[in-house]
């Protein structure tokens, strides 16, 4: 048997570090779980006020809002397109489920960028920030799924809050880094020539960096919405509803057709919001195009005409 020395570094010991985590959660858990549970709250506020319209309010309402929009954001042929698709999600029998899981994404989503788009415009701003970050994202991108459930069960609890959370802490970092490369990718002669006409940080940030950077922050809320539902069946090990749910009972009664139409209902979602997104990154000939068609351009229209017709002089009336 091999003794500790210099070709067997290693049985000389091995650092606690299994130990040493565990009693950080612990007295983490036994010091400040009350301000954990506080901070659960707008994650709840919003979670609650989405799956309420989703699942209160009636399937074909909700069809016409999503198609409306995609319309509005792409044209009728998206429109057609995602329409189909949830009413397909409706027949299968998943439409409950989907609205869940929507909700939960969209909730995923809204803190996300509230936490990402912040924090990835001061890392522009800052190099020694985006040193500071960016083993913190590699680490976020790369540890197992599995890893957060702990921590998170132990600090929120279970049920769909804590799944938000996870959620979010598992899919915010393509936001904060595609952030930080689009403007970092905005040519400096536009930088230059904004500064030298006497604009503003705020200026120069609103009307030059983030317009040019929009393609790119957009692939990144893609990739969020891409791995927020891919969290969306792990999230179920933590009693975190929808389609999520489904899945995992499939799986533990190995009912095929269960999980098949759970997946076939997360596969639509992921469809419906790749398209909305990647129609939200196509670049615009001229500001304003996009309210120039669709429902916007038809609203405007009727108005104008009622404007007209109740604004004209009554005929003479005949003698």
């Amino acid at each position: 048997m091999n003794g500790c020395g210099l070709l067997n570094p290693f049985d000389c010991g091995k650092l606690p570090l299994a130990a040493w985590v565990s009693d950080a959660l612990r007295w983490t858990v036994e010091n400040y779980r009350p301000f954990f549970q506080t901070v659960k709250t707008p994650f709840d506020t919003v979670l609650q006020s989405l799956t309420h319209f989703m699942t209160a309010a009636p399937p074909t309402l909700v069809i016409v809002v999503i198609a409306s929009l995609a319309w509005q954001l792409a044209g009728w042929r998206l429109a057609a397109s995602i329409s189909a698709i949830l009413v397909s999600v409706g027949f299968i029998g998943v439409w409950p489920e989907t609205m869940i899981t929507l909700a939960i994404v969209l909730t995923a989503l809204v803190f996300s960028l509230s936490i990402g788009l912040p924090l990835g415009i001061l890392s522009t701003r800052s190099e020694l920030l985006y040193k500071m970050l960016r083993p913190i994202l590699d680490g976020m991108q790369t540890i197992p799924a599995f890893v957060y459930l702990v921590p998170v069960v132990m600090l929120f609890g279970i049920g769909n809050v804590p799944g938000v959370i996870v959620t979010v802490i598992f899919a915010v970092a393509p936001v904060i880094r595609l952030t930080y490369l689009g403007i970092r990718q905005v040519p400096e002669e536009v930088n230059e020539a904004m500064r030298a006409f006497g604009a503003t940080d705020r200026q120069l940030l609103w009307k030059a960096q983030l317009p040019l950077a929009l393609p790119t922050i957009m692939a990144g809320v893609n990739q969020t919405l891409m791995m927020s539902l891919s969290m969306v069946v792990v999230a179920s090990m933590i009693a975190v509803g929808g389609l999520g749910q489904m899945v995992l009972r499939g799986i533990g009664r190995l009912d095929v057709g269960l999980a098949s139409i759970g997946g076939l209902g997360i596969v639509a979602l992921a469809i419906i919001l790749d398209r909305m997104t990647q129609a939200l990154a196509q670049p615009r000939r001229r500001p304003g195009e996009i309210w120039a068609r669709g429902p916007a351009a038809a609203l405007r229209y009727a108005m104008r005409t009622f404007r007209a017709s109740s604004s004209r002089p009554p005929a003479a009336e005949a003698e």
